[in-house]
C-alpha cells in the first residue's frame, strides 16, 4: 500500500511545467500544485474545494445526463449547465405547436416546470484508492485473465461500497492502470426543464461558430433536481420536492478581467495525453479522416431535410448536434496533431525513453512489442470505423442490426417473447426519430463508400455480388435503387408484416428481410474476422501503456503528470487570456453583444435572432449585468483552462469559488488537446454568467428564477 501511495504521490505532486496544463484530481491535490493555484489567485482552502465530511465545492457539481457536467446555483436544486447538454430533453419537450427549442421556454413556477424523462444527475459522495485491493485481486494473472480478474474485483469493491445505502459506484483505473480509483455516486432522477433560452441564442453560430473563437452562444439551460420529502433520490412524483444541496454555488456579477483567476470543476471525458507515436499516426492517416468523411456524408442529407420542414428539425436536431459536434473536431484535431509535429515530438520522447530502458527487462522490449501490435492492426482499423460510423450511420441499419439479439434468441430457444418485446419497444423509439428521405440517402451512399474505400478482402462475402442485381456497382444509381428496394420491403416499416412477425418470431423472415439481411452481413464480418484481433490489440495496448507509463514515472520523476481524463471529477485552474493564433491576428478575452448584432443575418439557419432579442438590445437594456468598464453586455470570454469534453456545463469560478461563467467549447487552434496540450493556443471558451442571467431575466422575463439565486455584486 505504501508503495502506490508512493507513486500516486509522485506523479502528482510535482514541479509545474506549463501554465495552465492538467486536470487534477480535487480530493488529491499535490502541495505544490495547491501552492501554485494559490500563487494566481486562489482564495479558497482545499477543504473547501474538496471534502466528504463537510460541504464544499464538489457537492455542487454534477453529472449531467451521460456525458455533461452540471452545477447547482440555488439552494432548491436548481441546476445550469450548457444548452447543448439539454438539447436532447428541450426537444423531447418540444413540439411544432409549443417548440420550446425554437423559441425558448421559461418556467414561472415550479408547477410549470417539465419532467425530464429519462434525465438524471449524480453526485459524487466520496473517492478511495483501492489500488492495493486490485493489485491483490490480479496477482499473477496472465493478460489473457488479467480483464476477467479485474472485472471480477471491480465488482466485488463496488458491491462493498454500494451495499445497502442506494449508491452507485465504478472503480477506474488510471495512469493506464497504474492506480485504481473507486468513485462512489448519488443518482438523482427527477430532473425537471425550468429554462432554455431560444434557440438562435443556445446555438447562435452553429456549426459555424463550432469550435471557433470569437464566439457570441449562449450556451446554457436550466433545470432542478427533485427528491422525495426525505431529499433523496425518488422517480418522478407530483409530491417530491426540490433538492436542498449541501453546497450550492453563488453567482458573482463583477466580471472578469484580464489575467484574473479562473477554476473550472467538472467531467472532462476522455484525453490520451500519453499515446505513442504510432496511435497518432494512425489517427492522422486512418481514423480521423475516415470519421470526418463518413459523418460529413450523414450531415450532408440530414441538413438537406431539416432545411425543409421544421418538424424534421425539430426531429433530426438532437442526432444532428452530437454528429456535427466532433466531425468539426476530429477535422480540427488531425490539423493542429500535423501542425504542431506531435508525431515527431512523440517520436523524440520515446527514442530517450528506449534508451533510459536499454538494460531494462521489464521496460525494453515495449517500444518493439508496441510496433508489433500495431503492424497487425492497422490494416484493419479502417473496416472498423466503416463499420461503426459508416453502415450503422444509417439508422434503419442501425436498428437493423441490433435484431441479431432476437435472432440469437430464437436460434437458442431462449425467451423469444421478451427479446420480442424488447425488440418491438425498441423499433417504436428508432421510428419516433426516422427520417426516411434522409436515411434512405445515407444507407445508399454508406454501401457505396464502404465498397469504394475498403479492401475488397474485407467485405462481407456474398454481399456486393448480390448487389450486382440493381446496376453496376460503380454507379451511384445502383445503390439508390437498392437502398429504395430495402426501405419498400422490409418489415421493419411495415406496421401489419411487422405485427405478424413479431406476435410468432421466425429466424426466416428476419434474416430474408433486406434491412436485417444488410445491417447483419457487415456486422457478422467484422465480428467474426476483425473483432477479435481488434480485441487483442486493445488489451495488448493497455498493458504495453501501463509499462510505458510506468517507466516514464521512474525515467522523469519530476515530470508533471496527471491521469488522463476518463469522466471523473477533476479542477483545471488558469487565468483568464487572450490570445494571438497567427501573425498580425490578436483575440480579446471577452466577446461583447456587439458582436452578436454585427453575425445576425435575418432568416439565416445558424445567425438568425427574434425581433425582441433586437429590440432590447437596440435599447440598450442590459440591467445590472451591463459590463462597467465596457458599457455594453459580456457574452462571452476565454481562459487558458485545461478542458475536454464532458467539461460541457461546467462550471468557471473565480478565485472565491463564485460562478462566473459556463465552459461549453475549446478552440480550433488546439484541438490537438486530447493528445497534446497546447500552452500558447489553448483557450477554454465560456459564456459569461452576465449574458446567461440577462437572458433569462430581461430576454425571458423569468425575474422568479433571478430571484432564486446567490448574487454577488
Amino acid at each position: 500500500m505504501k508503495k502506490n501511495l508512493f507513486l500516486l504521490l509522485l506523479l502528482l505532486s510535482v514541479k509545474l511545467v506549463r501554465a495552465d496544463e492538467g486536470m487534477w484530481l480535487p480530493y488529491l491535490l499535490g502541495p505544490q500544485t495547491y501552492a501554485d493555484m494559490v500563487k494566481k489567485g486562489l482564495k479558497l482552502s482545499k477543504d473547501q474545494l474538496y471534502s466528504i465530511n463537510k460541504s464544499s465545492i464538489k457537492d455542487a457539481i454534477i453529472i449531467f445526463g451521460g456525458g455533461c457536467t452540471g452545477e447547482i446555483v440555488s439552494n432548491e436544486g436548481l441546476i445550469f449547465t450548457n444548452h447543448h447538454c439539454g438539447y436532447g430533453a428541450i426537444a423531447s419537450a418540444s413540439s411544432v405547436e409549443h417548440n420550446y427549442l425554437r423559441d425558448g421556454f421559461y418556467a414561472r413556477s415550479k408547477q410549470e416546470e417539465i419532467p425530464a424523462k429519462g434525465l438524471s444527475v449524480q453526485f459524487l459522495v466520496r473517492v478511495e484508492d483501492v489500488t492495493a485491493k486490485v493489485e491483490e485481486a490480479i496477482k499473477g494473472t496472465t493478460l489473457a485473465d488479467r480483464n476477467p480478474k479485474l472485472q471480477a474485483a471491480y465488482g466485488d469493491i463496488v458491491k462493498a461500497a454500494t451495499d445497502g445505502n442506494g449508491y452507485e459506484a465504478k472503480v477506474v483505473p488510471m495512469f493506464k492502470g497504474n492506480q485504481y480509483l473507486l468513485f462512489v455516486y448519488e443518482r438523482y432522477t427527477d430532473v425537471r426543464l425550468v429554462g432554455t433560452p431560444p434557440e438562435n441564442v443556445g446555438k447562435f453560430g452553429g456549426d459555424t461558430d463550432n469550435w471557433e473563437w470569437p464566439r457570441h452562444t449562449g450556451d446554457f439551460s436550466v433545470f432542478r433536481v427533485y427528491g422525495n420529502a426525505s431529499g433523496k433520490p425518488a422517480e418522478y412524483a407530483a409530491n417530491n420536492v426540490p433538492l436542498k444541496p449541501k453546497h450550492f454555488l453563488p453567482v458573482s456579477i463583477k466580471g472578469v478581467k484580464e489575467n484574473d483567476y479562473a477554476m473550472i470543476f467538472g467531467y472532462p471525458g476522455g484525453t490520451n495525453r500519453y499515446e505513442t507515436s504510432l496511435g497518432v499516426k494512425l489517427k492522422t492517416d486512418v481514423e480521423n479522416p475516415s470519421i470526418v468523411g463518413l459523418r460529413d456524408i450523414r450531415l450532408k442529407y440530414m441538413f438537406e431535410e431539416m432545411k425543409k420542414d421544421p418538424a424534421v428539425k425539430l426531429q433530426l436536431a438532437s442526432s444532428y448536434a452530437g454528429i456535427a459536434n466532433y466531425w468539426k473536431f476530429f477535422d480540427g484535431e488531425t490539423a493542429q496533431l500535423l501542425k504542431y509535429h506531435v508525431y515527431e515530438e512523440k517520436l523524440k520522447n520515446e527514442a530517450s525513453f528506449q534508451q533510459w530502458a536499454k538494460g531494462k527487462s521489464e521496460f525494453e522490449p515495449v517500444f518493439t512489442q508496441y510496433e508489433d501490435i500495431y503492424k497487425k492492426w492497422s490494416p484493419y482499423a479502417k473496416v472498423r470505423l466503416y463499420l461503426m460510423e459508416g453502415i450503422l450511420g444509417s439508422p434503419l441499419a442501425a436498428y437493423a442490426s441490433s435484431l441479431a439479439q432476437l435472432e440469437n434468441t430464437i436460434l437458442k430457444n431462449g425467451d423469444i417473447k421478451a427479446a420480442a418485446n424488447a425488440a418491438d419497444q425498441a423499433r417504436t423509439n428508432f421510428l419516433k426519430d426516422e427520417n426516411k428521405p434522409s436515411d434512405q440517402k445515407i444507407l445508399a451512399a454508406m454501401a457505396m463508400r464502404y465498397y469504394q474505400d475498403i479492401p475488397k478482402d474485407q467485405h462481407p462475402i456474398g454481399f456486393y455480388e448480390g448487389l450486382k442485381s440493381f446496376g453496376d456497382l460503380s454507379d451511384e444509381k445502383t445503390y439508390r435503387t437498392w437502398a429504395a428496394n430495402v426501405f419498400n420491403n422490409t418489415i421493419i416499416f411495415n406496421d401489419a408484416k411487422w405485427k405478424t412477425f413479431i406476435s410468432q418470431p421466425d429466424a426466416v423472415t428476419l434474416q430474408e428481410d433486406p434491412a436485417y439481411a444488410y445491417a447483419s452481413a457487415f456486422v457478422k464480418n467484422y465480428a467474426t474476422k476483425y473483432a477479435p484481433i481488434y480485441a487483442q490489440f486493445t488489451a495488448q495496448n493497455n498493458e504495453l501503456g501501463r509499462l510505458y507509463l510506468k517507466g516514464e514515472a521512474q525515467r522523469t520523476p519530476n515530470a508533471n503528470r496527471y491521469p488522463d481524463a476518463n469522466f471523473t471529477m477533476r479542477l483545471s485552474y488558469g487565468q483568464v487570456k487572450p490570445y494571438s493564433p497567427r501573425d498580425a491576428v490578436a483575440y480579446d478575452y471577452v466577446t461583447t453583444i456587439d458582436g452578436v448584432m454585427e453575425k445576425y443575418k435575418p432568416g439565416d439557419y445558424e445567425f438568425d435572432l427574434h425581433q425582441n432579442f433586437i429590440d432590447l438590445v437596440k435599447k440598450k437594456d442590459f440591467g445590472q449585468y451591463i459590463d462597467a468598464k465596457r458599457k455594453t453586455l459580456v457574452v462571452g470570454f476565454i481562459t487558458g483552462n485545461d478542458i475536454t469534453g464532458g467539461n460541457s456545463g461546467s462550471p468557471v469560478l473565480n478565485a472565491n469559488g463564485e460562478l462566473i461563467g459556463l465552459a461549453f467549447d475549446g478552440n480550433y487552434e488546439a484541438l490537438s488537446h486530447k493528445i497534446q496540450f497546447d500552452k500558447n493556443y489553448n483557450r477554454t471558451i465560456n459564456v459569461d454568467i452576465r449574458y446567461v442571467l440577462w437572458c433569462i431575466d430581461k430576454l425571458g422575463g423569468a425575474k422568479n428564477i433571478i430571484n432564486e439565486l446567490k448574487i454577488v455584486k
